[in-house]
């Protein structure tokens, strides 16, 4: 593993610089997953939530598996969970964008009310795991971690059979946009050089999200700050930057659902960060390590991601300006939140 002597001030600038990278390849994906959610026939919540959603969590992964692997288990969970609740947040500044309506109520899809569900459940398994004893721990593998990624798949297929054959249908209304193809599917030459595009663009991501990693940690040394405060504030909020500019280029785009989905199931695929540093974290289970600090991030995303979803129920055309009451309330958690934090050291 690579150790970085970096004085503060150079560690911040590198990972600004870093956080840049990440910014500007996450850009040029949004259209690459439009063309494919076409060209499968999947739909851009589907696409958006595994394929755009899984892309853009790259850095994330690599930052929490990174410092899971070096013992920093509180770095690895509050990057994890810091990012969830920083995405959800930044889906409120789509929503702002689009000047038309309230997001959540022109996006009107199932797939992405599904995933919200699943992401509610996949968030409280490591609450439980948290609180139960090391019965069934293997080679400081925690049971917690294979059925996390059970769950994952199994909601993944919930959705899929929901979009083939679904016994909900959202109302429609001169604001709600559908999620019509633009290419018709098929075509393998075509869909074979996208995905080389998404795969190239994917380890750009990952490769400035191992620096984001060793940058944070570094940060958290020098700063004198905890690791907790660093990874929900600063490495969550770089790592998650392809999300937010994703969505806002998805919104520009006209792609609604995509926006929503890329943001909705990229944080039911972040849950997963738990699981894969509980892999990489050699000093027992990662669910036995997570502290107060922790647990209150696993409740604030709970919570946010709640309003997410009756928002979604809702439907509210216009609340405030162009956005909803959970647009709002999601704002008001977060910002608390942060301040909350920071407030504690």
């Amino acid at each position: 593993m690579l150790t970085l002597d970096l004085s503060l001030s150079a560690a911040i600038a590198f990972f600004l610089i870093a956080t840049t990278v990440v910014g500007i390849a996450g850009t040029r994906i949004v259209g690459i997953a439009d063309r494919i959610a076409d060209r499968t026939g999947f739909g851009e919540a589907l696409v958006g939530g595994v394929l755009l959603g899984g892309t853009t969590s790259l850095s994330g992964i690599v930052t929490s598996v990174t410092a899971a692997s070096t013992g920093h288990a509180e770095l690895a969970i509050s990057n994890a969970v810091g990012g969830i609740a920083v995405q959800t947040a930044f889906l409120v500044v789509a929503d702002i964008v689009y000047l038309r309506a309230n997001l959540e109520h022109a996006a009107a899809s199932l797939i992405n009310l599904i995933q919200g569900a699943l992401l509610i459940i996949l968030l409280s398994i490591p609450l439980i795991a948290a609180n139960i004893s090391d019965l069934g721990v293997v080679y400081a593998i925690h049971p917690a971690t294979p059925i996390l990624f059970g769950a994952y798949v199994l909601g993944l297929r919930l959705a899929e059979a929901a979009r083939d054959e679904p016994m909900w249908r959202p109302s429609a209304t001169v604001e709600t946009i559908e999620d019509v193809p633009e290419e018709e599917p098929g075509g393998r030459t075509v869909l074979g050089l996208l995905l080389i595009r998404f795969l190239l663009l994917g380890v750009v991501v990952g490769v400035a999200g191992y620096a984001l990693a060793r940058l944070g940690i570094v940060v958290a040394d020098r700063s004198g700050l905890s690791h907790s405060l660093v990874g929900a504030l600063m490495t969550a909020v770089a790592t998650s930057m392809p999300e937010l500019v994703t969505t806002i280029a998805a919104v520009r785009r006209n792609a609604l659902t995509l926006a929503v989905g890329g943001i909705v199931g990229g944080n039911t695929f972040d849950v997963l960060l738990v699981a894969l540093s509980d892999v990489a974290y050699r000093d027992g289970s990662i669910y036995h390590a997570i502290g107060e600090r922790e647990l209150f991030l696993f409740g604030l995303a709970i919570v946010m991601t709640a309003v997410l979803v009756l928002g979604m129920l809702r439907r509210q055309k216009h609340g405030i300006g162009n956005i909803g009451f959970e647009s709002l309330l999601v704002l008001l958690l977060y910002f608390g939140a942060v301040g909350l934090q920071i407030a504690q050291g």
